[in-house]
């Protein structure tokens, strides 16, 4: 069974006195019903399950009074011996609760009410056209606590692939010490890197890989979630924006091809402008599926304010998603080192997984004299570049940077390559695979 990391603060959120029923949101297939279950059969006496997805009749449950004891009344009614409402040890999981609006709704009755918990799971709440008749009457604020769930990010991946979380704590202290990862640790790290970099974090195609090593078998596995996602921009959107939704998300290759990785909407459709084409990509974010990493007018805190918010770059939230979208046989490659042209966006997509699934804002900085820098982060305070370098490779900018502090106040770098620790005056040289370390505390 995979280890995630949504199980500890499940169990906090339980532990919380007065807490409000909690929404879980993330893309589709990302782990969210099996968490929640599995949490919930651990935790408590009595589990009470919803699928409004697989279940449309279940919404009629949540039509007309909102009366808790009435709710409990009909599901009971509709589940019969499978609805036991135990006071204070029972769970409510309201699978899929954004094909519900009136189940969102009713959150604040069972928060008033207290006698039980509730759990709702969403694959595209907030999603924008997602359909009026599913547009929620009110969302109860301040009665909710909201969650945010991603694909296994590569700290769990390394858990699923028998690294102890001793190892992965020894790591954190290299990263404190400065001091060279042992070689033979080294190698196994770059290694579950690479295959990482092709695996990515949905659970299937993790459990497909740790039972099998079958990369045919989880190449199948991920493009039939990119197919299903394509789908959901189908039933799930406005009829004006369909079309425009999946060409957005077909070009996301492209885009990043480019040695400029800005996102061009002349890219997805010659001639388009953001008008043509900019809701139908915050539909894509919104769904959990992608991350937009802004520029900025200069790289110093705070990020958010020196964002610009109409000059960005596009990653996929999942690295393994994003491979699986490339021509085939690319996952060999990358397993051999052969990365090609397609280098620089894949572990540039590599480190934006990482921050990502670590809860990070994407920022970046680059001006048109050449000057440019992969990622721009807070880091133990301070501001820091991060140069992202599929190989070995110069950090010409970041170093234009680090000598101009009176123009950028920028004292610290790091550079994330094919490389053991090190240190280059005012740049952190460290593995790539330890990106997933640099936490913002």
């Amino acid at each position: 069974m995979l280890q995630r990391k949504i199980e500890k603060r499940l169990v906090e959120w339980k532990n919380t006195p007065g807490h409000k029923p909690l929404i879980i949101k993330g893309c589709r297939q990302c782990g969210k019903t099996y968490s929640v279950l599995d949490f919930a059969k651990k935790n408590y006496e009595s589990v009470v399950y919803l699928n409004f997805f697989k279940n449309e009749d279940y919404a009629s449950v949540f039509s007309g009074s909102l009366d808790v004891d009435r709710i409990i009344m009909m599901i009971s009614a509709v589940l019969g011996k499978d609805a036991d409402f135990i006071p204070y040890k029972t769970v409510l999981i309201l699978d899929e609760i954004q094909e519900c609006a009136e189940a969102r709704t009713a959150l604040k009755f069972f928060h008033i009410d207290g006698r039980f918990d509730v759990i709702g799971t969403g694959s595209l709440l907030g999603v924008q056209g997602y359909g009026k008749k599913i547009e929620p009457k009110s969302i109860p604020v301040g009665y909710e606590t909201l969650e945010t769930m991603y694909p296994l990010d590569f700290e769990e991946f390394l858990l699923a692939n028998g690294i102890q979380t001793a190892l992965i704590e020894e790591l954190r202290t290299h990263l404190d010490s400065m001091q060279p990862v042992p070689e033979a640790i080294h190698k196994r790290l770059r290694e579950l890197m690479l295959e990482y970099v092709v695996v990515g974090g949905m659970p299937e195609a993790v459990q497909e890989f740790v039972n099998t090593k079958q990369m045919d078998r989880v190449l199948k596995i991920q493009r039939n979630i990119v197919n299903d996602y394509q789908d959901d921009m189908v039933k799930y959107s406005d009829d004006k924006n369909k079309s425009k939704i999946r060409q957005c998300f077909q070009s996301i290759p492209m885009q990043l091809s480019k040695e400029n990785k800005k996102f061009q909407y002349s890219t997805v459709k010659k001639g388009a402008t953001s008008s043509d084409f900019d809701g139908s990509l915050q539909w894509i974010e919104d769904a959990g599926i992608i991350s937009r990493c802004y520029n900025m007018t200069i790289p110093e805190l705070p990020l958010a304010g020196n964002a610009i918010s109409d000059i960005f770059k596009v990653y996929m939230q999942d690295t393994g998603l994003f491979v699986s979208m490339l021509e085939d046989g690319t996952q060999f490659d990358i397993l051999k080192g052969n990365l090609y042209g397609y280098k620089g966006a894949i572990f540039e997509n590599l480190v934006a997984d990482f921050f990502v699934k670590m809860g990070r804002k994407l920022y970046y900085y680059r001006k048109d004299s050449g000057l440019e820098i992969d990622f721009v982060i807070r880091w133990r305070g301070e501001c820091v570049l991060v140069e992202s370098k599929a190989t070995t490779g110069n950090v010409k900018s970041t170093k234009t940077i680090l000598n101009h502090p009176e123009k950028y106040h920028i004292n610290k770098a790091i550079k994330l390559g094919d490389y053991n620790i090190g240190f280059d005056r005012k740049i952190l040289i460290l593995p790539m695979y330890m990106g997933f370390l640099l936490t913002e505390t």
